[in-house]
């Protein structure tokens, strides 16, 4: 049930996301979901994409500092409060989230979220116990 990101090391240098997006897309490696944060010299590029593991073989070969993840993809009710019961489950359990970002896009009336967690394994069964989507990584990757 869990889901592959991808996380690069990044120099905040002028030029740096472009070139790892134009490496990706050279490969025909769809990002479907991204986050970045930064600090003032560095910065941590979180991607999900669909070949994986292919975008980490490229990236290295191409001199970046990459690692894999697993993570979790869920579905929430995309309307207010939708995301909030979702995490409610997971606080109520003592599960803490390390970071979360959004999908690019979604399932009908559901929005896409990437979960990192502390007791990865936990929060799943709790989640699936809670009836929330969780989605297989083949599921995000074709999406």
């Amino acid at each position: 049930m869990f889901v592959k990101q991808i996380s690069v090391f990044l120099e905040n240098k002028s030029g740096r996301l472009a070139e790892v997006t134009g490496i990706l897309g050279k490969h025909d490696i769809d990002i479907s979901a991204l986050s970045i944060a930064d600090t003032t010299d560095f910065g941590i590029l979180r991607l999900i994409v669909n070949k994986p593991d292919l975008a980490l073989q490229v990236l290295k070969e191409n001199g970046f500092t990459v690692s894999a993840t697993d993570v979790i993809a869920i579905a929430v009710e995309d309307k207010p409060g939708g995301l909030a019961k979702v995490l409610e489950i997971l606080y109520r359990k003592d599960i803490g989230i390390e970071y979360m970002y959004a999908f690019v896009g979604k399932l009908s009336d559901q929005a896409l979220v990437i979960l990192k967690v502390e007791k990865a394994d936990e929060a799943i069964e709790v989640l699936k116990e809670n009836n929330v989507k969780i989605l297989p990584a083949e599921e995000v990757y074709a999406l």
